[in-house]
């Protein structure tokens, strides 16, 4: 799946740069269950139409990019599953000269629009929507003193907003009495708390599923039980993590600590692989290499049993050829995260040996 998610992001960003001379690329985007009769009707309706372009040159390249989708589309008996999403025109930089190339899409999720756009550039925005990262949990990192509203997306932790509140310490103003001092602070303090909480539902969309709430001290814990988030997120709170900090490090430490409650994500997986990774590295057992040649030699001898490489690694393609010549499973390895980053800055590519 994250080899299917690779090549798709890569295909998205080079039909991003793509640029036609004029308005010639053409994006079909055909919902799942559609009728394949009816495509075919649409695609010989804008020949007609295209037929009656002034441009010679623009007549030419779009009729010829039709009929490529034309013949593309006698391929399929029906429409798959998903939908399929269509990119075709000349690609060509040079004027006169046409390069007409197609490329067919099975989207990673179904797709419910029609959509014919002819423009000088592909119409990419639904697809990049479908391989937008999920935001399934929310977390809620706070004490007196501030508070910082997170997000797990896919690998990646984003704050979304950090506040501070007007708490004061426990210490009263001179002349101050201490009811008086308790009632101002008490006061502030919920205050506060209800605007970590309007925050949050402002914040939070839909895609949220779980919140985790997590701090130093009792504040977590008063939040987590008054009524400062409204029930549609409260009813989402996993669990409560004890923090040491709060602001970006309390947010990472919520992740460990809390890693029980994160099993599910993308982000605690590639983090318990990397765990493991690094143990090994540093027992240097000979369990693992790290490095292109020493990866390349493990493949090669048929040692590797697990292929670690960064997303943006310039050797994937050859990396994936020699991984399936030797049956050796590959991971794909976020460049932001936390461990990712420390992978990166060894070489992003390793591997894991059978023996």
């Amino acid at each position: 799946m994250e080899k299917e998610k690779l090549k798709l992001r890569k295909l998205i960003k080079e039909l991003e740069q793509i640029r036609g001379r004029h308005t010639e690329l053409i994006t079909l985007y055909i919902p799942s269950g559609y009728d394949i009769n009816k495509i075919a009707e649409l695609v010989s309706q804008e020949q007609a139409l295209t037929r009656n372009v002034k441009s010679k040159i623009v007549r030419k390249n779009v009729l010829s990019a039709l009929e490529k989708i034309a013949q593309e589309l006698k391929l399929y008996k029906k429409i798959p599953e998903k939908g399929l999403i269509v990119f075709c025109g000349n690609v060509g930089t040079e004027e006169g000269k046409s390069d007409i190339k197609l490329w067919t899409v099975e989207p990673p999720e179904k797709i419910n629009i029609k959509l014919y756009h002819c423009d000088q550039n592909f119409e990419v925005g639904p697809l990049k929507e479908q391989m937008r990262e999920k935001t399934n949990y929310g977390i809620i990192c706070l004490d007196k003193s501030s508070a910082d509203i997170a997000v797990i997306k896919g690998k990646n932790v984003e704050i979304l907003k950090h506040m501070d509140s007007l708490v004061p310490g426990k210490t009263r103003a001179g002349g101050q009495s201490s009811v008086r001092f308790y009632r101002v602070r008490e006061n502030l303090l919920h205050d506060f708390l209800k605007d970590v909480g309007e925050a949050a539902k402002d914040l939070f969309d839909k895609e949220i599923k779980r919140i985790i709430i997590s701090g130093p001290g009792p504040i977590k814990e008063n939040f987590q039980k008054g009524d400062y988030l409204p029930n549609h997120l409260k009813e989402k709170v996993i669990g409560v993590v004890d923090t040491s900090y709060t602001e970006e490090p309390g947010v990472k430490e919520t992740l460990e600590k809390g890693k029980d409650l994160i099993k599910e994500t993308e982000l605690y997986k590639e983090n318990e692989l990397l765990e493991d990774f690094f143990t090994k590295l540093s027992k240097a057992k000979g369990e693992m290499v790290y490095g292109k040649d020493d990866t390349l030699d493990a493949l090669k001898e048929g040692k590797a049993e697990t292929v670690l490489i960064s997303e943006d690694h310039e050797s994937i393609d050859e990396i994936e050829e020699l991984s399936e010549e030797s049956n050796a499973k590959i991971e794909f390895i976020s460049t932001t995260s936390s461990y990712g980053s420390q992978f990166k800055n060894i070489g992003g590519i390793g591997a894991i040996l059978r023996f």
